[in-house]
């Protein structure tokens, strides 16, 4: 592996922070206490290219690769969490699933203006009784005729309120024998009869981001809105998970950086007993845990983009690099406030924030407990990942930055 970073790789670094620093660190603090998001900032992501980083350019994008997805994840995060879930959400979870699943025609039709920002992207999975038992699902799709009917409520949805489209699993098959193998994906035009929506407030984290429900009653669904074949849902929701996975990894990665910078400018500026607090080996010792969490992230997540920018199969990379950021993520947030003392206890801080986005990070796309899980299972052989009818495709700098 090559660590250097391209000078296309440095120009998104660059760009991305600039936005995040000057734009929306001034706003964020408020943006919160409103549990709101800033109505300016999907247009400007959707502006400065960052909902398509990672696609061909004949398809709306950018042109650059999957490391550069991780590279922006981790700037956007390193101001707030909120602008990487955007990140997670409408290009990891949705858009890249139509990269590696969709048809000529549903790129077009679908890709294309999300790449562009034109068209904003969800992903409903989760449901009021099925979180990490995909196999709990209960919405279904029933074919008639050329079309599918659709019912059922999906939860804890990202963008639910402000996206134009959404990527859904239902059940298509209830007699299934193997329950996995009864799931179908489609892509769902929210503005159409039938379908409801909202937000949900008072979230411990992340408030001000978009998250809500989505409910389908008789939604009819163009059969050529299938994404894949029918009963091949839940291989590509997991497919899902490994770009969505990705980006968490590199945005927490980001949240650990932002933990480091804020303890190093406090224990500089705070005395106690006639000294900068960072002279004090107990709190040099909880830096010294943020320097060596954040180095080890970000191998992990280089390492998880490397194998995407070379068509690599990276389930188990990607599922390592999530649980280690995601859990060194809440720990350094919580040393953060530590170092801070009673004004980490404060939003007048941005610590008091970093903690609670942090412990979101250990849940949603799954827990820690189930990457601990896969984690043993891969070690133990127990779980072995076998090929994909369609694979993420590799990075190929002639065809992703051609025009069609």
């Amino acid at each position: 592996m090559d660590f250097s970073l391209s000078s296309d790789h440095q120009m998104a670094i660059n760009l991305t922070r600039d936005f995040a620093r000057k734009e929306v660190a001034p706003v964020i603090r408020e943006a919160e206490r409103q549990q709101q998001m800033p109505d300016f900032i999907l247009p400007e992501m959707a502006k400065l290219g960052l909902l398509g980083i990672c696609f061909p350019a004949r398809y709306g994008g950018q042109g650059m690769d999957y490391l550069s997805l991780g590279l922006i994840s981790e700037e956007l995060e390193a101001v707030d969490s909120t602008l990487r879930v955007v990140i997670s959400v409408h290009v990891g979870l949705n858009s890249m699933a139509l990269l590696q699943w969709g048809t000529e025609e549903q790129k077009q039709r679908f890709l294309m203006p999300q790449a562009r920002g034109e068209k904003i992207a969800c992903f409903g999975l989760t449901e009021p009784g099925a979180g990490s038992d995909v196999t709990g699902i209960r919405s279904t799709a029933r074919r008639q005729g050329g079309d599918y009917v659709l019912n059922g409520e999906k939860m804890w949805i990202s963008l639910a309120t402000r996206a134009h489209h959404a990527l859904v699993v239902a059940r298509t098959n209830p007699e299934a024998a193997d329950p996995h193998e009864g799931l179908s994906a489609f892509i769902i035009e929210l503005d159409q009869p039938g379908v409801s929506r909202g937000d949900i407030h008072g979230k411990l984290g992340v408030r001000s981001g978009s998250t809500g429900w989505l409910a389908f009653q008789d939604v009819r669904v163009p059969a050529e809105n299938r994404l894949g074949e029918e009963g091949e849902g839940f291989k590509i929701a997991m497919s899902c998970l490994d770009n969505g996975r990705y980006t968490v990894a590199a945005g927490a990665t980001g949240l650990i950086r932002a933990c480091l910078d804020a303890s190093l400018r406090y224990a500089r500026e705070r005395t106690a007993f006639g000294r900068e607090i960072g002279k004090f080996q107990l709190i040099q010792q909880k830096i010294a845990f943020m320097v060596q969490s954040y180095e080890a992230a970000r191998l992990l997540y280089f390492r998880a983009g490397w194998l995407k920018n070379n068509g690599r199969r990276n389930t188990r990379e990607t599922s390592l690099a999530k649980w280690y950021a995601t859990d060194a993520a809440f720990q350094a947030a919580a040393e953060a406030v530590q170092i801070h003392g009673a004004y980490g206890y404060s939003d007048e801080y941005d610590v008091e924030r970093y903690l609670r986005n942090a412990k979101g990070e250990m849940i949603y796309e799954g827990t820690s407990e189930i990457h601990q899980l896969m984690q043993a299972g891969y070690a133990l052989g127990y779980r072995v990942d076998t090929p994909l009818r369609k694979e993420l495709p590799p990075y190929d700098p002639d065809f992703w930055q051609a025009i069609a």
